[in-house]
C-alpha cells in the first residue's frame, strides 16, 4: 500500500483514464459506443451529477480508478453509494490499489452522510472477490436486469 496515493480524477486525466476505463470494459468482455464513453467522462466531472471518479496513482502513474454513484433509497433517509467501476491494473493488484479506492470510496460515502457502499462483480471474479470478502459482507442477493 506504501506509495499509491488516492485522488480525485481531473478533466486532464482523460488520457490516462481512458485505457483502464477500456481495461474495465474488456475484463467484463463488453464495449460501449465511444458517446458512452465521452458522457460518461463528463458526468463524472459536472457538479450537477451525483457521479464521481477517483484515481489510485503509484509513481504518478494512474494504475486503478473507480466511479461511484450517490443515489437516495427507500429504505433510509442518507443515500445509498453505488461504487460502479473498479480497475486495477494487473501489474498494480495485490498492491493495495483497489483496496485503498475502496477505502476512499467509504470514507467519502460517510462524509456525505451515505447509509452503504455497495457494488456487484460477477460470480467467477475470485481474484477480486478475495479481497472484496476482506472489505465488505456479502448479503446473498442476486441480481435481476431487463436490458433495454
Amino acid at each position: 500500500m506504501a506509495g499509491i496515493e488516492i485522488r480525485k480524477l481531473h478533466r486532464d486525466d482523460r488520457a490516462a483514464w481512458e485505457p483502464l476505463w477500456q481495461g474495465y470494459l474488456t475484463f467484463y468482455k463488453t464495449s460501449v459506443s465511444d458517446q458512452v464513453t465521452q458522457t460518461t467522462w463528463d458526468r463524472l466531472h459536472d457538479p450537477n451529477e451525483p457521479m464521481y471518479a477517483l484515481g489510485a496513482f503509484l509513481d504518478d502513474e494512474l494504475v486503478g480508478i473507480v466511479h461511484y454513484i450517490f443515489h437516495r433509497s427507500t429504505w433510509t433517509i442518507g443515500e445509498y453509494c453505488y461504487l460502479q467501476d473498479l480497475f486495477t491494473l494487473p501489474q498494480a493488484r495485490g498492491k493495495g490499489a483497489g483496496r485503498k479506492l475502496i477505502e476512499e470510496v467509504y470514507a467519502r460515502a460517510q462524509e456525505a452522510g451515505a447509509a452503504r457502499v455497495y457494488w456487484l462483480t460477477q460470480e467467477k471474479n475470485y481474484e477480486a472477490r478475495i479481497l472484496y470478502d476482506q472489505v465488505a459482507d456479502l448479503p446473498g442477493f442476486i441480481q435481476y436486469r431487463k436490458i433495454f
